[in-house]
């Protein structure tokens, strides 16, 4: 795999990011309807995992892209692999050299694509052995199923580790972020203050700007989200005051309040991308008007505060 071929790749990323987490939902049709809908608003990266759908995602998918009159070559197709689900002899994680060949090549098959732009573990495995792991990478892009590594939901600490034995570059992590689960801005406000956000910090505390230092673009998932995965807060009766401000934002910018809340993540300036599961057409172009939408840094700090999070 050239270098070349990774810059080509590099050119199809977009803010925004389809999640197909769902897409096993949807008829051929409809999901060829959605994809060629994210494509003709600006939306040309899509995102799987292996047991999205139990597989189903995937073939739903690649078989609305072959009908489609879509060229491969002109999207960004990453999928993740390494969660063994109970129906599949689990619970656990698996980063074994072989597993994860075996999910990129099932992924490939099911997608009825050649490669994957990118491949990311999906959750950090107590128990994962960084030289399998470097070498399953290595196969990967010697053989050209993949054009670059991430991972999903990992801590600086353990991106460091994984980082430190292999020799491809970790290039993603996939965070849950959005307005309200922006916990990893409010540990950084709330520095060398008393207030609980920075007392009790997480794992997460120096993620987005370790992130940012080692250029691992962020990759918000559930951005529309309260709690881990509880609903949507947008038009939810227990959030008014952010819901207010998006609306009046909304009202400003003439588009929806998904778009604000998606435009919200794109201001920062580690330039997050923003990963939306819609399966709705509609909502789907809704949520691509987020890149019409520059915030100021005034509307921006409102929003953040209307959420419910400190200012020192």
């Amino acid at each position: 795999m050239n270098q070349e071929k990774i810059s080509e790749s590099a050119k199809k990323q977009s803010p925004l990011i389809l999640g197909i987490m769902r897409m096993h939902e949807k008829s051929v049709g409809d999901a060829q309807n959605i994809i060629e809908t994210a494509v003709d608003n600006g939306i040309t990266m899509f995102d799987s995992a292996d047991i999205y759908g139990e597989g189903e995602s995937d073939k739903t998918f690649g078989q609305s892209l072959k009908q489609s009159s879509l060229n491969r070559e002109d999207l960004f197709i990453q999928s993740k692999g390494g969660i063994i689900t109970k129906k599949m002899g689990g619970p656990r994680y698996d980063f074994s050299k072989d597993h994860i060949i075996e999910s990129v090549e099932g992924t490939l098959k099911r997608l009825r694509i050649d490669y994957l732009d990118a491949f990311l573990l999906h959750r950090p495995d107590p128990l994962m052995q960084v030289d399998e792991i470097a070498e399953a990478f290595f196969h990967l892009r010697h053989d050209g199923k993949v054009n670059s590594f991430g991972v999903s939901n990992f801590g600086q600490n353990q991106i460091a580790l994984l980082q430190a034995g292999t020799i491809e570059p970790l290039q993603y992590n996939q965070l849950q972020f959005g307005l309200m689960h922006a916990d990893m801005v409010a540990q950084e406000v709330t520095v060398n203050t008393d207030y609980p956000e920075g007392q009790n910090a997480t794992g997460n505390s120096g993620l987005l700007a370790y992130c940012q230092q080692q250029q691992i673009r962020i990759q918000a998932w559930s951005p529309f989200q309260y709690g881990l995965i509880s609903g949507s807060f947008i038009d939810h009766p227990d959030f008014p005051e952010v819901n207010e401000k998006l609306a009046e934002l909304a009202n400003k910018y003439q588009v929806g309040k998904n778009a604000i809340a998606a435009a919200w993540i794109l201001k920062h300036p580690a330039h997050i991308q923003v990963i939306t599961g819609t399966m709705s057409p509609d909502h789907l172009k809704d949520t691509a008007k987020a890149l019409t939408v520059n915030l100021t840094n005034q509307e921006w700090y409102d929003l953040y505060l209307s959420a419910g999070y400190p200012l020192p």
